[in-house]
């Protein structure tokens, strides 16, 4: 496991534990909320750069590159789908959407470093 797993675990378990405890309080999305999910975001990005930067210095994804890349371009959909949604739906159910981008995150970033090594 590597350091850019471990970081979209952290924050995907933190912004997951944020997002449920709105829902559960039943309020409606707001900026710590969001603002944890575009930490996740960010946290993908971080994990994006690195493997760019990785792949470029010769460092070889063990697994199938296409399927790494998917995984990839698909986690980095979800936040900003998800902020989009809890924008458009001011509801204490949006919560729970944004509550599972965390998951799904961390998910599919344990997915990628199988692929990678």
């Amino acid at each position: 496991m590597d350091a850019y797993f471990w970081i979209v675990l952290v924050v995907g378990l933190v912004s997951t534990l944020v997002c449920l405890g709105a829902g559960i309080l039943k309020k409606a999305p707001n900026d710590v909320t969001i603002l944890s999910v575009v930490a996740v975001e960010v946290a993908l990005v971080v994990y994006l750069v690195g493997s760019i930067v990785r792949v470029t210095a010769g460092e070889h994804i063990a697994g199938e590159a296409w399927e790494f890349w998917g995984y990839m371009a698909t986690a980095m959909l979800l936040p900003p789908a998800a902020i989009y949604w809890s924008i458009l739906e001011r509801t204490r159910w949006s919560n729970f959407v944004l509550a599972a981008v965390g998951v799904t995150a961390l998910v599919m970033a344990a997915r990628m470093n199988q692929i990678w090594y």
